[in-house]
């Protein structure tokens, strides 16, 4: 299946059920699609520029977007109307929900003389969602390296975030304090940050060819995934002990290479192991971006090209005995 987009991917996010896939691009748009069949349910229509990215609450009342366009905007899931727009100085480079839906956390860009900034912003649920605060509750400038991806931990008021140095820190929202960093966590721009069900650990992916699994409240790196290719996203596989990655060399040097050598497949790696186990291939550009689905019955991965493309998985992988004969209890 292979719903797509007129320009590239930039993030994609399964809701909470895992019936709904959310995409938005470098084409302004937003979608919604069936995650089950491909077929596009509708749009949300109002950004004007990129797309950065976006977030879905858990029980897909709301999704918030972020735009080159400058703003944050709030969306009605069902019905695709926009409720409320924040408007900052810089683009919103990354958004997330706080696990109890309450607080939407975003970055905004270091440009023309304006800092990078990390906003939280309390969402009021009741009624209709258009009585919004302009206000963030919380506002801080990270110091040093810009940070590029963030998301709640599960401490209230701690955020995580991972930046372009390649360091990934913890920060206190209220105070707007570094309370944890381990600059040391990448080696180059951290591209994606996704955590675990239960928050306890994180992956992140990064421009040094490598994903980490970090434990959140210590920042150690737990585990590495080594590749030979700029990565720009990875995902955790819910009851499966893998680890989903993809990404490819950026699109200015694609041209001479052969697409063998673009690397442009999605790699599947034992979580624990360190092994590399799989690949599938797709896209005929850099993948951008990977969500699995909540209950791990397929995944769906964002590229370069435009497409998106959701992929089930088959018989053979439930019936895989990843840790020999080893049984473990989900």
């Amino acid at each position: 299946m292979r719903p797509r987009h007129e320009r590239s991917l930039t993030q994609i996010k399964f809701n909470a059920e895992g019936d709904l896939l959310f995409s938005c691009s470098k084409d302004h748009i937003i979608n919604v699609w069936f995650s089950h069949n491909g077929e596009r349910l509708g749009t949300y229509d109002g950004h004007n520029g990129t797309v950065w990215t976006l977030d879905v609450d858990s029980q897909s009342k709301y999704l918030v977007s972020g735009s080159a366009d400058n703003e944050l905007r709030l969306w009605n899931v069902s019905n695709g109307k926009c409720l409320f727009v924040w408007e900052f100085p810089t683009a919103v480079k990354r958004v997330a929900f706080s696990d109890d839906d309450e607080r939407v956390v975003c970055i905004t860009e270091q440009r023309m003389g304006h800092q990078g900034a990390i906003r939280v912003f309390k969402i009021n649920r009741d009624g209709d969602g258009t009585d919004q605060s302009r206000e963030p509750e919380h506002m801080f400038h990270p110091v040093g390296s810009k940070a590029t991806v963030c998301a709640f931990t599960y401490t209230p008021n701690l955020i995580l975030t991972g930046h372009e140095s390649g360091k990934v820190a913890v920060f206190d929202v209220t105070t707007g304090t570094e309370v944890a960093s381990n600059e040391r966590a990448h080696m180059d721009t951290v591209t994606d940050l996704q955590l675990a069900p239960d928050r306890s650990y994180f992956l992140t992916s990064s421009k040094d060819k490598t994903a980490r699994i970090h434990d959140t409240k210590t920042l150690r790196v737990l585990k590495t995934f080594s590749t030979e290719t700029p990565l720009n996203s990875a995902a955790l596989a819910p009851n499966k002990p893998y680890v989903l990655l993809g990404g490819g060399q950026e699109a200015m040097q694609v041209t001479t290479t052969s697409l063998r050598q673009g690397k442009f497949e999605t790699r599947f790696w034992h979580k624990v192991l360190e092994e590399e186990v799989g690949r599938v291939k797709g896209h005929f550009g850099p993948i951008n971006t990977i969500a699995v689905h909540p209950t791990g019955t397929s995944y769906a991965s964002g590229g370069e090209d435009g497409y998106v493309r959701v992929h089930h998985f088959d018989e053979s992988y439930f019936r895989a005995r990843p840790y020999g004969d080893l049984e473990i209890d989900d």
